[in-house]
């Protein structure tokens, strides 16, 4: 019998067949599939094929149980050629099936059984984004290790030029004294391009990851088990508002402007991008979005896209139209409030257009046919038979200026939103009575550094490229690349407890650019939009002075660094607790928990608030370690409610009449300031 572990072998080598020889810490695997479920390609030689892949060639074999063919026609719909779009809702139909089929084996044997079989059957891309969103959901399965589509499709992440370097590495140079391929840093554009000096953030293999498992977690399309989890519409809005709020900082940092909202759709968009990536399915690169191009209706019926701008306009006006009544009209005609505490919620899964939208006929696909137009720009119509650019495709959107623009014209919605909410009330919503913070610092935990400094410069990093290499020898190859990182570092936080009794509270950290890219301050209006949260977790107060000590690499937004870039197929690199990754790979990559900075030393506000765990909890008892909890800020927690009442962002979601962020923090005593210096080394700094 197969087991759960086994499903691993599934995902590697996506264009080979199932039977080809896998990898694992054993050794050599072959796949052992019965005769009924080899395609008809391979079906009349396939005792040629078992004899050739023998037991004396490999380390094991996984026996595959017959078992009855599910009915996998509604896939065929999608070749296996064509690259798979979330934001196409054909393609996100089809998956929703298909993640039914694998949801419906009765137990582990059979779901390899009935994988196996739908392997060389449907689209590598559809199948590996089904069966994970499968895996996390079966209990029996949601425990295993799901490999990094960084990994299985490493080249929607990594330079084309890097794969013939692989391949001879690969195939003369013995496993085990293989050297890592370089990837040069920037090399999409050059310096004459001021947008690529966001590149180390847009191009992270990190960040896109990050995207990718995030719709992984919360699928906008499937059975309803799978997509109707807790708050996960304004788990939609937080999350990518959080991605402007750090994209905005960077620009920053490196004396950009913040970005401009997409607002008018029928001007011309002077940002272009060449991404300089291929397709492994077609060996077709993702098609460059040239300067100045003017988005256009898309009319490509073949790939179940047609939409015009006009569509847009009015799915945005209707939706500005609910918000401005305050509610929104469900398919049976009721109106449904968009209160303080569902509204976010409800226009989450409108804008986004989940399943769980209230009325797709009224309110339309805004973000993800926005997405398509962006996507499609470059051939509207489909003369030219190009695929969709890297806007199309969740593992490399984040890479395109537009994407920030596109976010950040979606944010102002929510925005508006937000904006008809009533201020925080002191009092009753803000105050922490008997809680104090005496003072905020932070320091490197290095000896002898000074207090509220902070260092960021270049590392490297390896990524196993061996599991995308199709049709070459077995074996780890991997590419080094260049990503942002920065010194480990300590909060520092001095609270009283004057309630003569022993409190608990939730302490949230932020920071915020404190001037613009002139040097001239931001006003706390524009502040509270460019508030990054760094870190939020429960603290015991007891009666008098309380010292908070807080790592860096604590914090409830990021993943360790060895989550995000790691190897299940290779014992020796296996990071502890890898085995609880399926949640806890989505997150925040920890390298790039502190913005870049800049040379000369860029100056943030630091703000930290100590709230009422009473008013903050949902009552509901987790174990943190087993239920993946320590980046539940943009994630939530496996199978749980999101453990904080509180809405996402509080206590910046909403307006405040304060003129700055110091009488904004003088309201109340459980709120505290402090500043940090983020300064950015050009260097590398090496792993240690």
């Amino acid at each position: 019998m197969a087991d759960k572990k086994d499903l691993s072998l599934l995902f590697q080598r996506p264009y080979e067949p199932v039977f080809g020889v896998k990898s694992d810490e054993s050794g050599k695997v072959r796949v052992d599939v019965p005769p009924n479920f080899y395609t008809d390609k391979y079906k009349d030689i396939s005792t040629e094929i078992q004899s050739r892949f023998g037991e004396d060639d490999v380390n094991r074999t996984v026996p595959v149980r017959s078992v009855a063919p599910p009915n996998l026609a509604f896939a065929e719909e999608l070749p296996r050629k064509k690259p798979f779009c979330l934001f196409n809702k054909k393609h996100t139909d089809i998956a929703g099936k298909l993640i039914e089929v694998f949801l419906d084996a009765p137990d582990v044997d059979s779901l390899f059984s009935v994988a196996s079989y739908a392997h060389d059957r449907v689209n590598p891309q559809l199948y590996q984004y089904c069966l994970s969103v499968a895996m996390q959901h079966r209990a029996d399965t949601q425990d295993q290790p799901i490999p990094s589509v960084a990994e299985t499709f490493p080249n929607q992440f990594v330079a084309p030029e890097v794969f013939p370097e692989a391949r001879e590495e690969n195939n003369f140079v013995p496993d085990g004294v293989r050297r890592p391929i370089v990837i040069p840093p920037s090399y999409t554009a050059s310096e004459k391009e001021e947008e690529q000096r966001l590149a180390y953030f847009r191009e992270d293999i990190g960040v896109n990851l990050h995207h990718w498992h995030w719709h992984l977690v919360y699928p906008g399309n499937g059975p309803d088990v799978v997509v109707r989890k807790d708050r996960r519409g304004e788990l939609f809005y937080y999350m990518h508002a959080q991605i402007i709020a750090r994209y905005n900082t960077e620009r920053l940092c490196n004396r950009l402007g913040r970005v401009r909202r997409l607002n008018n759709l029928r001007e011309a968009v002077p940002e272009g991008y060449f991404p300089k990536l291929s397709r492994s399915s077609s060996n077709q690169t993702y098609p460059p979005r040239f300067s100045n191009i003017v988005l256009q209706d898309i009319d490509r019926p073949e790939d179940n896209t047609i939409v015009e701008i006009a569509d847009l306009e009015r799915w945005r006006d209707r939706i500005h139209e609910a918000i401005d009544q305050g509610f929104c009209v469900n398919t049976s005609g009721q109106r449904i409030p968009l209160d303080e505490v569902r509204g976010i919620d409800i226009l989450g899964d409108m804008i986004e257009a989940s399943i769980l939208t209230p009325n797709a006929q009224l309110y339309g696909n805004l973000h993800n046919m926005g997405h398509n137009v962006i996507a499609y720009s470059h051939d509207p119509d489909n003369r030219f038979l190009e695929e969709f650019g890297v806007m199309g495709d969740v593992t490399t959107a984040m890479r395109d200026p537009i994407f920030y623009r596109w976010h950040a014209f979606i944010d102002q919605i929510f925005q508006k939103y937000k904006n008809t909410l009533p201020a925080y009330n002191t009092n009753t919503q803000l105050n922490f009575d008997g809680i104090s913070v005496q003072s905020v610092s932070c320091q490197m935990n290095q000896r002898n550094t000074p207090a509220n400094v902070l260092l960021t410069y270049w590392q490297r990093g390896e990524l196993n490229l061996g599991a995308g290499l199709d049709f070459g020898p077995q074996g780890n190859v991997f590419a080094q690349f260049t990503h942002m990182q920065h010194a480990p570092f300590t909060w520092r936080i001095e609270v009283n407890n004057n309630s003569g009794a022993p409190r608990r509270g939730t302490c949230r950290i932020w920071i915020c650019p404190r001037n613009d890219e002139r040097g001239m301050p931001i006003s706390f209006r524009d502040q509270r939009l460019l508030m990054i949260e760094m870190d939020r977790f429960t603290v015991n107060l007891n009666p008098g002075s309380n010292t908070i000590n807080r790592r860096d690499d604590q914090s409830n937004l990021t993943i360790p660094y060895n989550r995000t870039f790691r190897n299940i197929s290779t014992a020796a690199r296996r990071p502890l607790g890898e085995e609880q990754f399926n949640f806890c790979g989505c997150g925040w990559p920890a390298h790039l928990l502190v913005p870049k900075g800049s040379p000369e030393g860029f100056t943030f506000d630091t703000f930290v608030m100590i709230s009422d765990s009473n008013e903050d909890s949902v009552n509901e008892n987790y174990d943190a370690s087993d239920q993946c909890a320590d980046s539940f800020a943009f994630c939530g927690i496996r199978n749980k409610l999101y453990p904080d009442r509180r809405p996402m962002g509080y206590p910046f979601d909403r307006n405040h009449p304060a003129r700055t962020l110091q009488d904004f923090t003088n309201q109340t005593a459980n709120m505290g300031l402090g500043e940090i210096n983020v300064r950015f080394t050009n260097t590398y700094v090496a792993r240690t």
